[in-house]
């Protein structure tokens, strides 16, 4: 296991989905952490994972280099999880540059960036443009900085998995967009530790590309949720000249399905390249969905943890 025994590591992003996993390990580890984000206080649920003094939070917005500047003063590590659906510019091209100066400038020993794959600066998708624009700044600003592109993360807080299990609680029909999407579900706990594992001086410089050991579509894939909570739900493939109108017309709605932007993202697959690194090279065993799901997927379930019980 790794020794981080009194390393300064500021976590930008740290009280996040993937944030609340990456600090966890951190502090297993000895590090001392510092939390930054928009809002401190959201992530202070972390102060009690860690022992006296080592944690500790403070402001940063990393569309403002001076703040992103404070934030990453006398780390030995930076590691950037933010990421947003709105700003995406500002926040994840901009942003990312900022944070890549800033922890270049501060002397700062390795720096990990969290990216996504289908980061690229010619995708048809904001997302994905903005995405591959930090990517850019990021390698402009800090050239031995490590990479990481997760696919679609998975885990007991993700808003992936828990809304279509909640759509499938709900909905007698389920309409599928991109039926035929392929995707590679990551576990969030696996990310984790490559996100901590980037930072040994053996990574500097790459990019690795973080995917579960399953590919499945978007129909394979709520299908499988259903099974997993015991549902049964009419899945109706949606046409893609549908989909698409759909989400051209209506995404800009507060409460669409979903938006235009959304739509342009699932016209590719969201997979590891073929050669690409990925978590073998960082020493981290893949975990499927169905080894954890069933944690947090029982509260789906018509009778709770119960179901099974119920059904005898």
């Amino acid at each position: 296991m790794q020794k981080l025994d009194g390393q300064l590591i500021t976590v930008l992003g740290g009280g996040g989905f993937v944030g609340r996993y990456v600090v966890q390990r951190l502090l297993a580890r000895g590090a001392r952490v510092r939390v930054a984000q928009r809002i401190p206080r959201a992530a202070t649920f972390l102060k009690p994972l860690g022992g006296l003094g080592q944690t500790q939070f403070v402001a940063v917005d990393v569309r403002d280099p001076a703040s992103v500047a404070r934030a990453v003063q006398g780390s030995d590590a930076v590691i950037n999880l933010v990421g947003a659906f709105d700003n995406m510019q500002a926040v994840q091209a901009d942003g990312a540059g900022h944070v890549a100066a800033a922890a270049k400038a501060a002397g700062v020993g390795a720096l990990v960036h969290v990216s996504a794959i289908g980061a690229d600066r010619d995708s048809l998708s904001a997302y994905g443009r903005s995405k591959g624009d930090g990517e850019t700044a990021v390698r402009a600003a800090f050239s031995g900085a490590a990479i990481l592109r997760p696919s679609i993360v998975f885990g007991r807080e993700d808003q992936f998995i828990n809304r279509f299990a909640a759509m499938i609680r709900m909905a007698p029909v389920v309409p599928v967009v991109a039926p035929n999407t392929k995707f590679q579900p990551v576990y969030v706990g696996d990310v984790a530790d490559a996100v901590v594992a980037a930072l040994d001086d053996a990574a500097a410089g790459q990019t690795f590309e973080l995917g579960g050991p399953q590919v499945m579509t978007m129909g394979a894939l709520q299908r499988w949720i259903a099974d997993a909570t015991g549902r049964s739900p009419l899945f109706v493939d949606v046409p893609d000249v549908v989909a698409g109108a759909l989400a051209s017309g209506f995404g800009w709605a507060p409460g669409a399905p979903i938006t235009k932007d959304q739509w342009l993202m699932l016209q590719n697959d969201n997979v590891v390249a073929d050669g690409a690194a990925g978590l073998a090279e960082l020493g981290v065993a893949p975990t499927s969905l169905a080894a954890v799901a069933d944690d947090w997927l029982v509260q789906y379930r018509r009778h709770g943890r119960f179901a099974q019980l119920a059904s005898h």
